[in-house]
């Protein structure tokens, strides 16, 4: 059946108006704000074309923000993934209280990320929390998680791995519930007797999809970290623990320089789109689709 073309037009105009409304007009605004030098509050401002790019690439804090996300972004996308998977694949394959398990993996993703930070920081608290308990009884001596130069940034890794792999985990049951059952029991007949011959000649292959889309969510939101950078550590101590996000939001709501963040911004929608190109090219040759 052919549709009239004012019969599209009506049907795709809602939608088109609202994504240039939602989408692309806040994107153009903040792509011209970033030429400029305006300053929250100020009554007037000056075009300065790419000079706050220029400054973006001698600005220290920049650079080592920009470091920082991407160590987020590794540990945080890889071990979420590698975990949620696992959990996966045990609670697939232990059918008793299967639901139970779901809901107790999956809690740190519905939970209020702000009210979990606290809670993080008491257990990595330097006198009473209940990792320095822990090291103390092994004879070791106990560490300021989220004071530490050297530990803050593993800690707050470590948090987002642990509040991410309960979504790894839920993306990765729906992919195991589309494999049928059939290959795995002719699997079994092939001589595929142990577990690992199957999950890498069987299910991998098949979760190739659910795989992608994974680490494509994992990566966006690994990017995405700010709450838990602003609750516990405020990026300190001594910028290690800066992000994008929170730099972002300190030029933009702390020093007012909205200029100088609008073109910060760029930079990270750019990156996040690069990220997602560059996962969607080279994993998609090696996807298996059904």
């Amino acid at each position: 059946m052919r549709i009239k073309s004012s019969s599209l037009a009506l049907l795709l105009g809602p939608c088109l108006l609202l994504t240039a409304l939602l989408l692309v007009l806040p994107l153009l605004v903040v792509a011209l704000m970033s030429l400029t030098d305006w300053q929250f509050g100020a009554s007037s401002w000056n075009w300065i074309g790419l000079g706050n790019y220029a400054d973006l690439w001698n600005d220290a804090t920049f650079r080592k923000s920009f470091a920082n996300t991407v160590y987020y972004l590794a540990a945080v996308s890889i071990g979420s993934i590698v975990i949620g998977l696992c959990v996966a694949l045990l609670i697939e394959a232990q059918p008793s209280w299967r639901s139970f398990y779901r809901t107790a993996y999956f809690m740190p993703v519905a939970s209020t990320l702000i009210a979990m930070a606290v809670v993080w920081q008491f257990l990595m608290h330097p006198t009473v929390g209940f990792f320095n308990h822990v090291l103390s009884w092994l004879g070791a001596a106990p560490r300021n998680w989220l004071k530490d130069y050297d530990l803050a940034l593993p800690s707050l890794a470590a948090i987002g791995i642990w509040q991410m792999s309960g979504l790894a985990m839920v993306m990765f049951l729906a992919g195991l519930k589309n494999i049928p059952a059939d290959l795995r029991h002719a699997s079994l007949l092939d001589g595929m007797r142990h577990p690992f011959d199957r999950l890498l000649r069987v299910t991998l292959p098949l979760l190739g999809p659910t795989l992608l889309f994974v680490v494509t969510v994992c990566g966006i939101r690994s990017l995405q970290v700010f709450d838990t950078v602003h609750a516990l550590t405020q990026g300190g101590p001594n910028k290690s623990t800066e992000v994008l996000l929170h730099t972002i939001y300190a030029e933009g709501f702390g020093f007012f320089r909205m200029g100088y963040a609008a073109a910060m911004v760029v930079i990270f929608i750019a990156c996040i789109f690069i990220l997602t190109l560059v996962q969607q090219i080279g994993m998609e040759k090696r996807t298996h689709y059904r």
